[in-house]
């Protein structure tokens, strides 16, 4: 396949998807979770099964919008989480009316936490430096294991995977959490996997093409590594998908941006990382030519 000849295609199909996310993300905003936008988490231990539907009865006269998680080995405590910062009386409102429909105790209210948006901020800090940290530290490692231009086409091809699943959030109004941190981590691990498996081919490969034929270089390197990366992206979504489906909302908050994550890596690393290392090696022989 011509993956190089094609490249302003797979860049302007990730350019339009990025900017129209970063549109709705600068007119919208990201949906924060209460981890981020601060809040209240209650925990009722309702000794019995119990359906959503049930527990929004009770709660939508409070928050309409607020979240409604099983929790214990048996499902039968709920965890609801809002970003309304009720006073005491709302609290003990909404606990008696689940101690009236479910016969409860007041030992059965587990907890009541009020989250402050200053959380939230040391949060977005702590994550702004994890995702630092692991950045630097791959390009330093593979600038070492390959050469500088193949780390700076493997960040470039990371933050490309972040800003689409920030555009898909900011795009489709998911709500994002803590999980949604752990997943972009997550993500990082992944895409640069992908990516170091086809660069370590295209190292391979250069001594069997002549020293400027890139783009056949290039173009072998992935054909040889696509069924590989094929396999593996699929496989790893077949399981990611079904813990979405079948999982608790917890599990779903994680699950949801790896699927979205593990897609984009899988386009990165293949239309992507290699046509951007093909960019800075062309370049900088153009302008040794020069």
């Amino acid at each position: 396949m011509k993956f190089i000849e094609y490249r302003k295609i797979w860049f302007g199909i990730s350019g339009v998807f990025i900017i129209l996310g970063m549109i709705f993300l600068a007119f919208n905003g990201l949906n924060l979770g209460i981890d981020f936008a601060g809040g209240t988490i209650i925990n009722i231990n309702l000794h019995q099964t119990f359906e959503v539907s049930e527990i929004r009865e009770i709660i939508d006269s409070f928050d309409k919008a607020a979240d409604i998680t099983y929790s214990g080995e048996e499902r039968q405590e709920v965890i609801i989480q809002t970003q309304e910062s009720f006073t005491k009386e709302q609290r003990e409102e909404i606990f008696s009316l689940f101690q009236e429909k479910y016969d409860l105790e007041d030992k059965d209210l587990l907890s009541i936490e009020q989250v402050e948006p200053a959380i939230g901020g040391e949060l977005k800090r702590q994550v702004f430096i994890a995702l630092s940290v692991a950045i630097v530290a791959m390009l330093i490692y593979i600038a070492f294991r390959f050469e500088l231009a193949f780390g700076f086409a493997a960040i470039i091809a990371l933050t490309h995977d972040l800003l689409v699943v920030l555009a898909f959030y900011a795009i489709a109004g998911i709500q994002v959490n803590a999980p949604f941190i752990a997943a972009m981590l997550t993500i990082l691990g992944y895409s640069i996997n992908d990516t170091i498996v086809i660069f370590d081919r295209i190292r391979e490969n250069r001594k069997k093409f002549k020293k400027n034929d890139y783009i056949n270089l290039i173009n072998t390197s992935i054909t040889q590594s696509l069924s590989r990366t094929i396999n593996t992206s699929v496989t790893s979504l077949i399981t990611i998908t079904a813990l979405y489906i079948l999982g608790v909302e917890a599990i779903r908050s994680f699950a949801l941006p790896l699927i979205v994550g593990f897609v984009a890596g899988t386009y990165s690393s293949i239309f992507i990382a290699s046509p951007i290392w093909y960019l800075l090696k062309t370049r900088k022989t153009s302008t040794r030519t020069t």
